[in-house]
């Protein structure tokens, strides 16, 4: 038997599965964290519990996995663009830090 692995995004992205089940009526940002998590966690060998309230979530806003993907993509097609917070960002901000203090 495999052991379930650990995903190195497991604490943010329960943080983010919690915030989503919170809520009775997702906006587009929401629907997209979803279904970025659907995708994330499809083929991952564990985050078991996640994937559980990933399906809760999904019942609660009365969809089914095609009618998120298809809702998603015209939500992209739309011109979408995701808000990111600036605990989301990646990077040091090194190369942003003393620009022209040369």
């Amino acid at each position: 038997m495999v052991e379930d692995q650990n995903h190195p995004l497991y604490l943010q992205d329960r943080d983010l599965t919690n915030r989503l089940i919170s809520k009775e009526t997702p906006n587009n940002n929401d629907l997209v964290d979803l279904a970025r998590l659907f995708n994330r966690y499809e083929d991952f060998p564990g985050a078991t519990d996640l994937k559980l309230d990933l399906e809760k979530i999904l019942k609660l806003w009365k969809f089914n996995r095609d009618e998120l993907n298809v809702k998603t993509r015209t939500i992209w097609n739309e011109g979408f663009r995701p808000t990111i917070s600036s605990e989301e960002e990646v990077g040091s901000g090194f190369d942003t830090s003393d620009k022209g203090s040369n």
